[in-house]
């Protein structure tokens, strides 16, 4: 009753035309249409509306360890996550194609898995993906190899990770359906800010889906998803070793205690 109560509301308030009705309907119809195995249209408007991410900010919060002092935001899973990739040892390099051989595009990761009181958390399974230098994934991209740019690695004694790449780029969700319609008639732009993506767990804390923004994106504030938040931004800075090159970004994971439970792999 509460969705039909809000939604006649919603109606009362922008009293839409029949014509404008029945275009709605259609967008509707055309979202079913549009779905396939490939390609989830459905779920794509539920992200560019941004009810995905209020949805999984809303029931984070419910799940939070109530006399915890630190906490980390969750974000969306999204769709290009995969399950038992490889595990590399603490400082490995995730980039396995052409991409690593630019210096300049290489990035140094590093932080710290503590749980809600501030603890470090030793042999927590961090595990990362992202997207390349020019915004696919390993799967979207013919070029790549097998797993690229994803890993697992294992906190060590003091709760420490830390692993190289290169710096992921923004890309756009897909526009060839309602939902690039719709974005086109928002006037709005398809685009998500360069991210990392995180799912930190051990045994007795509850699975941590996050993302990790790049701070010098210039759609950071219009993420097409709605899904950045102040403390998921990272500062992504030049390094200032002398010899190297590229960038460094650090970050800390907070996990909170309770039931590890994995979700369901998007993609085999």
């Amino acid at each position: 009753m509460a969705l039909a109560k809000h939604f006649h509301a919603f109606i009362r308030e922008i009293e839409p035309t029949d014509e404008e009705f029945e275009k709605a309907c259609e967008f509707v119809v055309g979202l079913g249409k549009a779905t396939s195995e490939a390609k989830n249209e459905a779920i794509l408007a539920s992200d560019i509306l941004g009810a995905s991410t209020l949805i999984t900010l809303i029931n984070d919060q419910k799940r939070a360890v109530k006399s915890g002092k630190y906490k980390t935001e969750a974000a969306l899973l999204g769709p290009f996550w995969r399950a038992n990739v490889p595990e590399y040892p603490l400082g490995a390099n995730i980039a396995r194609g052409e991409e690593g051989k630019d210096e300049n595009q290489l990035l140094k990761v590093t932080g710290t898995v503590r749980d809600s009181q501030g603890h470090p958390i030793a042999n927590a399974t961090v595990d990362v993906w992202h997207s390349s230098p020019v915004g696919l994934y390993e799967n979207q991209d013919e070029h790549q190899p097998d797993m690229n740019l994803r890993g697992q690695f294992k906190t060590d004694a003091q709760g420490n990770y830390h692993f190289k790449s290169v710096r992921p780029a923004g890309y756009p969700v897909p526009t060839d359906g309602p939902c690039g319609d719709l974005l086109r008639a928002q006037d709005r732009h398809p685009f998500r800010p360069a991210h990392l993506h995180y799912m930190v767990s051990k045994p007795g804390y509850q699975v941590l889906i996050t993302q990790v923004f790049a701070d010098d994106d210039e759609r950071l504030h219009s993420d097409v998803t709605f899904s950045v938040v102040e403390s998921l931004v990272g500062q992504f800075r030049k390094t200032k070793v002398a010899g190297d090159k590229g960038y460094v970004v650090h970050y800390d994971m907070v996990l909170q205690e309770g039931e590890m439970v994995f979700p369901t792999p998007p993609i085999p």
